[in-house]
């Protein structure tokens, strides 16, 4: 029998996993592997999209209610949130941040974590704040069972110097469609970046895009891969 693997996604926000790793969580689900996810911050400093004034305590709250949908939909086995401040993870001491993720991935025993690449794709500096504290827990073998490490990237994406690997589309629109829905909240900036959701894959989403950074101690390997299980002991 193969053995079931554990795929960590580390984020800063609700929604950041539908954004750009829907197909990637659906296909690890459907394979009978193990997505989890990990959320520093509750989403309370976004906006509010069609739903009106909230204080963030309210806003906090309907975001913990859209993730839990959206972590239904995607096929995700656990999520764990740390409640930290939004906007504000330049704030938090770097160590306390990553013992934080590093608790997250020993306890689940992770094999593969994907997170933001450096520019955090949108230039968010809590994104950015993400991706050098998983890096640093990474690198660092805070994790011991972590073999593999990728950036996502949104859309298509090619490199010289790494390895990318695609996730195609392949019917999984429907699931990324309606993760993306039930961020209720956060419509207006779906919109921005999707168009108005609708049956149709918009044509340059039909991808998703995850560069590896680092494998078994080795930064960007330059491999050809069908699969981000590829290579695992």
């Amino acid at each position: 029998m193969t053995k079931s693997r554990t795929v960590a996604f580390i984020y800063a926000h609700p929604d950041d996993e539908t954004f750009g790793c829907s197909y990637l969580i659906r296909q690890i689900a459907d394979e009978g592997n193990k997505p989890i996810l990990f959320t520093a911050t509750r989403g309370d400093a976004g906006k509010t999209g069609h739903l009106g004034a909230m204080t963030r305590e309210e806003l906090a709250t309907k975001r913990d209610v859209e993730l839990a949908k959206a972590v239904d939909i995607l096929g995700i086995s656990v999520m764990e949130q740390a409640g930290m401040g939004d906007g504000k993870l330049k704030e938090v001491a770097p160590a306390v941040l990553q013992q934080q993720i590093a608790d997250f991935l020993r306890r689940h025993e992770a094999d593969v974590v994907v997170t933001f690449p450096e520019d955090g794709i949108s230039g968010h500096s809590d994104h950015i704040v993400i991706h050098h504290a998983v890096n640093e827990v990474v690198f660092g073998g805070q994790a011991p069972s972590v073999q593999k490490l990728y950036y996502n990237q949104m859309g298509s994406f090619a490199s010289d110097i790494s390895s990318v690997i695609w996730i195609e589309e392949n019917g999984k629109w429907e699931v990324k469609r309606r993760a993306l829905e039930v961020h209720e909240s956060q419509i207006l900036s779906i919109e921005r970046v999707f168009g108005k959701l609708g049956p149709d894959v918009p044509p340059q989403h039909r991808v998703e895009a995850f560069e590896l950074a680092w494998e078994h101690g080795v930064h960007f390997p330059k491999r050809v891969e069908t699969s981000i299980f590829d290579h695992l002991k």
